[in-house]
């Protein structure tokens, strides 16, 4: 009798803990925690906007307030002319590449739904003031990402009523995701172990996507492009030059010009006038413009004109978002100015 408590004692835990999973399951009340979410709370996680225009708020902007918005709020990150900066996306740009070994994303050449873009800015830009903007500007900021991808005319005003009037160029780029039925069956079987390669070759590298430095010690130095220099015109007006000198702050974002000048988004512009197209040292073209460059294209004054005054109907698959000087005597000024810069 002198050990029987001990035992009783030290079974203690075991025995309620039996007694404990013995017993019935009881139902966890409320804690009274909480309340239902007001109608006003839920329309305010209620954002997304569908390719059928649902849940499109009444507004409208137009490409020339966008623009301004879009210097104010998106250049830093996306460029002047929606062509990116660094590393931040280009939203323009990029038409007939999505077939190329490194395709150009953008909204014009790759969306399928402009409702994704106005989804897509009202919700989480501008970058660290995500919902700042008001519809209206909402608005105005796709429109004018619509002018630089040459989708829209720089008079145009989207609102909520001519909305699903804008056809983006890849609507019909995408199919149904079918893979449960069509790869999941096949994936799931056991792996094959037998029949293998003799051997493995690198068919792609990571350098295509942007992603890997390349060895530059390694390779051999490229030779120096023969420049041709044209036969040296009279002096530029100088009024002209003036004129020229303030249209080129549009160009300024991408393009430098005279002493210290580097490359940047775009090649140096310092000699341009007479120089052969793709004659930049240091500077990575597009195919288009190599293609071009090996036909024998020079950037005298009436080619600059035509490939300023439309860039991508000049010069089709072009890196340049730009879209393009519209007025006569911006095109005379702007040469003028690049003919000054020797």
């Amino acid at each position: 009798m002198s050990r029987f408590p001990k035992l009783l004692t030290a079974a203690a835990p075991a025995f309620v803990c039996a007694l404990t999973l013995a017993a019935p399951p009881v139902l966890a009340d409320t804690l009274g925690l909480g309340r239902p979410a007001t109608e006003a709370e839920i329309k305010a996680w209620d954002l997304d906007v569908r390719p059928d225009g649902r849940g499109l708020p009444p507004g409208s902007g137009s490409v020339a307030d966008g623009e301004e918005l879009f210097v104010d709020y998106c250049s830093v990150c996306h460029g002047v002319f929606a062509e990116g900066v660094d590393n931040w996306p280009e939203l323009a740009g990029g038409d007939d590449t999505l077939a190329d070994e490194d395709p150009v994303k953008t909204v014009g050449s790759y969306w399928p739904y402009l409702s994704t873009a106005w989804d897509y800015v009202h919700r989480s830009m501008p970058y660290g003031n995500a919902q700042s903007l008001t519809h209206d500007e909402v608005y105005a900021i796709v429109a004018y990402i619509l002018y630089s991808n040459f989708l829209v005319e720089d008079d145009f005003v989207l609102s909520h009523e001519n909305f699903l009037e804008v056809e983006m160029p890849n609507a019909d780029g995408f199919i149904v995701d079918d893979r449960a039925e069509t790869e999941y069956p096949v994936f799931s079987t056991a792996p094959c172990m037998t029949d293998c390669k003799d051997s493995v070759e690198i068919t792609m590298r990571a350098r295509v996507l942007d992603v890997t430095p390349e060895d530059d010690s390694a390779a051999a130095p490229a030779p120096e492009p023969e420049v041709i220099q044209a036969a040296a015109p009279a002096g530029p007006d100088p009024e002209l030059v003036a004129a020229g000198e303030k249209v080129f702050k549009r160009c300024a974002a991408c393009h430098q010009v005279g002493e210290g000048a580097q490359n940047r988004v775009g090649p140096v512009l310092t000699g341009i006038v007479g120089q052969p197209a793709g004659a930049v040292a240091d500077f990575r073209y597009s195919k288009a413009l190599e293609e071009r460059a090996e036909e024998g294209l020079v950037w005298d004054a009436e080619t600059l004109k035509a490939f300023l005054a439309k860039p991508k109907e000049f010069l089709p698959r072009n890196k340049m978002s730009f879209p393009g000087l519209r007025k006569d005597e911006d095109l005379a000024a702007i040469v003028a100015f690049l003919q000054a810069q020797e």
